[in-house]
């Protein structure tokens, strides 16, 4: 699986810089993130619970700062384990570059392998998950960062996807006045990506 996205944050490239090498900003910025705890130089030990179509699992895994060149880019590579969900693998180039003095442009580039029950749930499934937790994640950094005043904006991949930080899956638009509507099937969720 690859996936490449950009984000305008409404904050300072050192801003960005530091709060990306944050453990309580990640911590709330990760969705089903349970714990982030230094080990060792630019590692650290991830706890996180995570569903994905029919699989849920608590993931325990491991992230390594790489290739680090503050405050322009790092590559993070990770690796976790699900039991017997499975487990996933692989590494993120994060670029950010400055968009005026209040404003940074984040580029990422993930690349990502999974195995056990996440392989046999398929692709196209996997994709739209991890586009999914994405989106979410830069909503809730976003709002780390600012104080919850400013939104992210999410820029369209080479694919033509986007990660929309409003859409939060359940068919209701935030503001809309609806309420909520029960989750859908992993299938119509599949058709959806």
């Amino acid at each position: 699986m690859e996936l490449t996205e950009t984000y305008t944050l409404p904050v300072s490239q050192q801003r960005a810089w530091e709060a990306l090498n944050d453990t309580e900003i990640l911590r709330a910025s990760i969705p089903g993130c349970d714990s982030i705890e230094p080990d060792g130089d630019n590692a650290y030990a991830v706890a996180l619970s995570a569903s994905v179509g029919p699989v849920k699992a608590r993931f325990k895994g491991r992230m390594e700062l790489t290739d680090i060149d503050a405050p322009n880019t790092y590559t993070i590579v990770f690796e976790g384990q699900g039991g017997a969900a499975g487990f996933g693998k692989g590494q993120t180039h994060v670029k950010l570059e400055p968009e005026g003095d209040d404003a940074t442009k984040l580029t990422y580039t993930a690349n990502a392998q999974v195995g056990g029950k996440l392989a046999q749930i398929g692709s196209r499934l996997v994709d739209g998950a991890a586009r999914k937790l994405a989106g979410e994640f830069f909503k809730r950094f976003g709002e780390q960062v600012t104080g919850g005043s400013d939104t992210v904006q999410a820029k369209t991949d080479d694919s033509g996807d986007t990660a929309s930080q409003a859409d939060d899956g359940d068919g209701a638009g935030e503001g809309s006045g609806e309420e909520p509507k029960r989750k859908k099937s992993w299938t119509a969720w599949i058709s959806k990506s």
